[in-house]
């Protein structure tokens, strides 16, 4: 049996003044009418009945969670008590579809990533179940790339290991955090690179077994909450036990780590919306290369952003410019900057503006 689960427990900070932390990325409409988790649930609609998809959040989101996506069960939201990085997070997850089948084919993606075809993305993640069904190996998605990104993650490709449901499958040779741009370059051109998609698939008893061979300390404590699990002390246990997981990615724990990894490409039209520059693909522009959703006008602008549906903005001779104006705070920045976003907000947080955080 095959279950997904959906993590929206991040903050999404480089979205801010939108993305506030009582109401981050996943939980807005960036592209489209839905939210990002909303797109994310109804994709996985063709795979997995909603009572089978899992939602990891943390208990600040939990009501939203529901509220968003009411279809499913409640008792399918996972509430972690604390953020602890998607280690902990997907470790929390296995435990909870093994308790209840353990040799489950766990899909784990994140809420807040935007695919443009749903059908093709349906249909490799069906050979990545396939490929993963047996146990042996730990799955995950590799998308082409057609740029030289240095924001990206990427996964070499070695030898071919099989095709799955059409879909061939390679050997993942190894994992590089985000290059710079001449390496970057250099992976393009290889043509033997993908980036980084984030999405994996696995056997819930593998990844289990993989915790304790490469992370004994979070298998130890992930095997203390799975005895609590369906018990009256599991909250108890659970809260006891998880703020003192370690707190490391699932790519630095597990995935750079382990020998038995398949990576399956994925050309679908993947994009983790991971600034505010990544959602000029999906935005009408004009003759200058603007982009104007909501109140405004721009006058002797150029390739510029604005983002307004509460106040009226004007620009006058101001190019390559982000502008977003979110409740009480307006955003100004230039978009070579778009990624470094964390850095004003921890300004703001060193100057006490915590409450438009």
């Amino acid at each position: 049996m095959t279950y997904a689960v959906v993590m929206a427990g991040g903050r999404g900070q480089r979205f801010w003044p939108k993305s506030r932390n009582k109401l981050p990325k996943q939980f807005l409409s960036l592209v489209g009418e839905k939210t990002m988790l909303q797109r994310t649930v109804d994709r996985l609609k063709g795979l997995v009945t909603p009572d089978r998809i899992y939602i990891i959040t943390t208990a600040t989101y939990t009501q939203l969670v529901a509220q968003q996506v009411p279809e499913i069960p409640s008792e399918n939201i996972i509430t972690e008590p604390c953020g602890r990085d998607t280690a902990a997070a997907v470790g929390l997850a296995a435990i909870t579809v093994a308790s209840r089948e353990p040799a489950a084919v766990m899909i784990v993606l994140p809420a807040d990533h935007y695919i443009a075809d749903e059908e093709h993305f349906c249909t490799v993640l069906k050979g990545a179940v396939a490929a993963a069904e047996k146990g042996e190996y730990l799955v995950t998605l590799g998308i082409t790339p057609n740029r030289p990104e240095t924001g990206f993650g990427y996964i070499a490709r070695g030898r071919l290991f099989g095709t799955f449901a059409g879909i061939p499958a390679y050997i993942a040779a190894g994992f590089t955090e985000k290059p710079d741009q001449e390496r970057a370059r250099q992976y393009l051109a290889s043509g033997n690179y993908y980036w980084n998609s984030g999405i994996f698939i696995w056997r819930a008893d593998l990844i289990e077994r993989m915790f304790r061979e490469h992370m004994p300390d979070l298998y130890t404590g992930l095997q203390e909450i799975k005895a609590a699990i369906g018990s009256e002390q599991y909250q108890k246990v659970l809260i006891s036990v998880y703020s003192s997981l370690p707190q490391i990615s699932i790519d630095y724990g597990v995935m750079e780590k382990a020998k038995n990894v398949l990576v399956l490409p994925g050309n679908f039209g993947w994009d983790d919306v991971g600034s505010w520059t990544a959602l000029e693909a999906y935005k009408a522009k004009d003759r200058q290369g603007n982009i104007l959703e909501g109140k405004g006008v721009l006058v002797d602008t150029q390739n510029t952003l604005v983002l307004s549906s509460e106040k009226v903005v004007a620009t006058l001779g101001v190019k390559d410019l982000i502008v977003v104006v979110g409740g009480d705070s307006v955003l100004v920045c230039h978009k070579g900057k778009a990624q470094e976003i964390k850095k004003v907000i921890n300004a703001l947080q060193e100057q006490g503006y915590k409450e438009i955080l």
